[in-house]
């Protein structure tokens, strides 16, 4: 009598990539997607099996293949993503001529005050400012994703604390806080200083949402 026979499971091998491979399966990703990707969102391509120190290597090597080109890859708080270079932007513009949003003296300033103080109350920002914070200033804000609250303060009437997002160091093109512009001694409570800060943070916001146009991933 035959013995019966063992079925034997079919183990499919993990797929072995090049060098070469790994490079052009995340630049096609990074091209593609519509919001930086960590390196988490780069691993998930190839099921786990690149570890993160040749996802780093192939990242160097794919923005040295761009870098004589007018798009750089560059790394902010979100992960990884394509942008145009800055001295391309003239010519993007013509493009799309209309010019972004400007947003008013206040808005920067409550912006500024909270990215260099948060987390931070609306008083807290009153205090600074010395007039009240409009709701719609704080609305503002939270809809362009650049603050959120996070909490709020143990004091009567729990206030809520507002603080950055990481939306608004991408939009910064900065991978943390320590990244802002650097204000030696900064006092906000110094009216001069704060305007300083308030410059600094709309000239880069300015450049920014100049190149948010740089480089289009998906149809509008």
């Amino acid at each position: 009598m035959s013995n019966p026979a063992i079925p034997i499971e079919s183990v499919e091998a993990h797929p072995v990539h090049s060098p070469d491979q790994i490079v052009r399966i995340i630049e096609a990703a990074l091209l593609t997607a519509s919001e930086p990707l960590a390196i988490s969102d780069l691993m998930k391509l190839f099921e786990g099996n690149v570890d993160k120190k040749t996802l780093l290597a192939s990242l160097i090597i794919l923005s040295g293949k761009w870098c004589d080109s007018g798009i750089e890859l560059v790394s902010v708080a979100g992960g990884w993503r394509f942008q145009s270079k800055p001295e391309m932007q003239v010519f993007i513009d013509r493009l799309s001529p209309q010019r972004p949003p400007r947003y008013s003296r206040a808005v920067m300033e409550t912006l500024t005050i909270i990215a260099y103080r948060q987390p931070v109350t609306r008083g807290d920002i009153e205090a600074i400012r010395g007039v009240a914070v409009s709701t719609p200033i704080i609305k503002t804000l939270e809809s362009r994703g650049w603050i959120e609250t996070i909490g709020q303060r143990d004091i009567p009437g729990r206030p809520y604390l507002y603080a950055t997002t990481q939306h608004f160091l991408d939009d910064l093109n900065l991978q943390s806080l320590e990244q802002l512009p650097s204000l030696n001694n900064f006092d906000p409570l110094d009216l001069s200083a704060t305007a300083t800060a308030t410059e600094s943070i709309d000239m880069e916001i300015s450049t920014v949402q100049e190149s948010d146009k740089s480089v289009t991933h998906e149809p509008t």
